[in-house]
């Protein structure tokens, strides 16, 4: 019986969830055995491009220099230094590398060393590909002659693409290192440039500290005069507008916070008063007498008046049965009855005009406190921008005053390190003539394409895999059937026939002797194939059925058309009928005829005829002299309309019911479940049903949708069948079955 893919797949082996399918050890070898040669395919195109990227790159020397920033030589003159202050910032450091980079730096280093004229990087020396792309550039340039700022500006951008600096860890020490195809020339440009930073170092702060000196000596007497000055203003501002500052601000300030906390308080109680009035209005139209209603005034005088009420109720509906509405007694009760209704009422809108007048009173103060908010606000207001311009006043005579004070103490810093400037850095390793080349690294670069290739191959394949919404192995078919599958049919098309392969013998001396013909008789000419081995296994599948129910009648039917279902019910008829049983062929498919074409293409009655007349049924038949087999073709003019209430008609359950007294074996080759409603129409006169599937292009959502369609289909499939499966594929999937799997079959005579 069907069953969702998640309740069979509940108890499946130990795996690893993974985009709605399961990763168990065993499905991972499923897919290494079946797509191996796309890893395979994955790791030679990895190292081939790896080899050729090995042949073509120019061997290369690296030279290395270390340079570090000695803070232990700028603390002679610093007599306060400590060990805090003798530490560097580590974005300092970072910073260096940046230096070391720069177009100034490098372009002093080219000139030094005349590079422009050097071949390896002027460009005059270039390989093969460099030229073609320097061609192909030069098409889109003014044509004019490189002037020489623009030749150093290359050869600066060419020794910048060899040059790596970096910092070593978390130390204070740079790493610098250059590549070159000359190991002599390497060591020279990598001296050079640490040379150069070193001098420039040097330099770059011999310069500062002298403009530095000038610069503090003039803004410290701007300093000094804008100082005096903005404490002048400030005192001056003070006195003009009478501030006077206190240890909670200005008097305003204070009455308009306590404003805001009345204001809140009013607002809430408005809101409140407001509620009550607004509930008292909307069970005032209700029957006061209702509990509800004296519930929610919860007014001692109303439940008084509500109890007495009550009690005469209760007296009234008494009297009333004992003596009538229209006694006096009952009168009199119900007049009371009513008075106290009314007293109910006026004290009801006794209490609504009480809330009525406390809501107003809340309006009232609401508003008023509003109106002093309000008239607070505008009067701090005026003091308050009077507050801003002090604070500003007061904010940038601070300023200027710690400006001055700061000033003057680098001015006394700069004077004294002006005639004594010391770097940071000094050069602690130089650079040596490399011995052996840094790149390419041959064995690096081929484990890498190694491992790139085997990642880039897996990843292909498990997503191929997992991408792939088509069935290949019995165990995804019943993970998504819940049936078991009866076997793998291998593909037996044209293509991979003999080419002496037999005709087809004909079936009442009118069969075609055509390609299709053979393989709808495949079994009968390769008894020992698998396809026919496969089929065996289906056959024997139903009589282990039919030992605990009648199975005689069964359906070969398939989610789509061309999936081989009639090949498979055509052979599967042969071979029940070469067993000696007596079979009988029915094709069911009245659409498209194709058992008919293939088994008997002169036919010019069948089913149809034999549905008018039962009785005439034999006159239909066509047998296979070699194997026995009955075959009732389907004859009709032009497609019929109604063909999926022939196949549910009566007519069809009586032949079926006659046929079954004759016959051990009814195969019906049944149209597809997904285009037309003809196989669901006749389920329910078909035993058993055998499902082919088309390995690897029926798609696991067309399979669910044509099962999960028809109650009745799921009942009787009885298996399920891959067909048309590529044996080379199927060599690799079963490859963990050992290489004597196949010895028994014989797939050619």
């Amino acid at each position: 019986m069907y069953q969702p893919r998640e309740q069979f797949h509940s108890a499946h082996r130990f795996g690893i969830e993974f985009g709605g399918a399961v990763l168990s050890f065993e499905r991972v070898a499923d897919v290494l055995r079946r797509q191996w040669p796309l890893i395979v395919a994955a790791v030679c195109g990895s190292l081939m491009l790896v080899l050729i990227y090995l042949v073509l790159a120019k061997p290369m020397y690296t030279a290395n220099a270390r340079i570090m920033m000695d803070t232990r030589q700028t603390q002679v003159l610093d007599k306060d230094s400590g060990t805090n202050s003798a530490l560097i910032d580590t974005g300092y450091v970072d910073s260096q590398v940046e230096v070391i980079n720069s177009d100034d730096l490098i372009l002093s280093v080219v000139r030094r060393l005349k590079l422009t004229q050097d071949p390896e990087f002027n460009g005059s020396n270039a390989g093969v590909v460099a030229v073609v792309i320097g061609k192909i550039m030069s098409l889109f340039d003014s044509g004019e002659p490189a002037s020489q700022e623009r030749i150093e500006h290359a050869v600066v951008e060419r020794v910048q693409k060899n040059l790596r600096v970096e910092r070593v860890l978390t130390t204070y020490v740079l790493s610098l290192s250059y590549r070159s195809e000359n190991p002599d020339k390497a060591m020279k440009v990598a001296n050079a440039i640490a040379d150069a930073y070193i001098v420039g170092a040097l330099e770059a702060k011999y310069q500062s500290t002298k403009r530095a000196t000038e610069w503090l000596q003039q803004r410290s007497a701007e300093l000094s005069e804008q100082a005096s000055a903005s404490d002048r203003a400030v005192q001056t501002f003070k006195a003009e507008h009478n501030i006077v500052g206190t240890s909670r601000g200005l008097m305003s300030e204070q009455q308009l916070s306590d404003l805001n906390t009345q204001l809140v308080q009013a607002r809430a109680a408005t809101a409140e008063a407001k509620a009550r009035l607004d509930r008292i209005d909307g069970i005032s139209d209700q029957d006061l007498a209702q509990p509800t209603v004296t519930d929610a005034l919860n007014n001692t005088v109303i439940t008084r008046l509500r109890a007495q009420y009550l009690d005469l109720q209760a007296q009234y509906s008494d009297w009333s049965k004992r003596y009538g509405k229209t006694h006096l007694a009952a009168v009199n009760l119900a007049n009371k009855m009513e008075e106290l209704r009314k007293n109910i009422a006026d004290e009801v809108r006794r209490i609504a005009d009480a809330y009525r007048s406390d809501y107003e009173i809340a309006k009232s103060r609401e508003a008023s406190l509003e109106k002093n908010v309000k008239d607070l606000v505008a009067q701090a207001g005026h003091t308050g921008q009077a507050e801003v311009k002090l604070r500003d006043l007061e904010s940038a005579a601070d300023t200027y005053r710690n400006l001055y004070n700061n000033f003057l103490e680098k001015l006394q810093s700069a004077t004294q390190n002006q005639s004594f400037p010391l770097s940071e850095a000094r050069l602690i390793s130089t650079a040596t003539k490399p011995d052996r080349k840094s790149s390419p690294k041959t064995v690096l670069a081929l484990v890498g394409g190694l491992v790139g290739g085997l990642c880039l191959g897996f990843g292909a394949a498990f997503a191929r895999e997992l991408l792939s919404d088509v069935l290949r192995t019995p165990g995804e078919v019943e993970e998504e059937l819940g049936v078991k599958c009866l076997g793998i049919l291998p593909d037996i098309g044209p293509a991979r026939q003999m080419p002496k392969a037999r005709a087809l013998a004909p079936l009442a001396g009118r069969d075609a002797g055509n390609a299709n013909g053979a393989i709808a008789r495949y079994v009968v000419d390769h008894p020992f194939s698998r396809f026919a081995e496969t089929l065996r296994n289906i056959k024997v599948s139903i009589d282990v059925a039919r030992l605990n129910r009648e199975i005689k009648v069964i359906g070969i039917v398939s989610s789509l058309p061309k999936e081989g279902k009639t090949t498979v019910a055509a052979n599967f008829g042969h071979l029940t009928a070469l067993t000696g049983h007596r079979t009988l062929l029915i094709d069911g498919d009245l659409h498209t005829r194709s058992l008919t074409r293939e088994l008997a293409p002169n036919a010019k009655t069948g089913l149809i005829e034999a549905l008018t007349d039962p009785s005439s049924f034999g006159y239909h038949i066509q047998r296979s002299k070699e194997t026995g087999l009955d075959f009732l073709p389907s004859v009709v003019a032009s497609r019929m309309v109604n063909s999926a209430d022939v196949m549910a008609s009566k007519a069809l359950a009586d032949l079926l019911a006659m046929v079954r007294e004759d016959y051990d074996y009814i195969v019906i080759d049944l149209a597809p479940v997904m285009p037309v409603a003809d196989s669901k129409a006749v389920s329910f006169l078909i035993d058993a049903m055998v499902y082919v599937i088309e390995w690897g292009n029926t798609t696991r959502s067309a399979l669910q949708e044509s099962v999960s369609g028809s109650e009745i289909l799921q009942k009787k499939l009885i298996g399920a069948v891959l067909n048309r499966a590529d044996p080379k594929m199927l060599k690799r999937i079963e490859a963990y079955k050992g290489k004597h799997h196949n010895s028994y079959y014989v797939e050619h005579a």
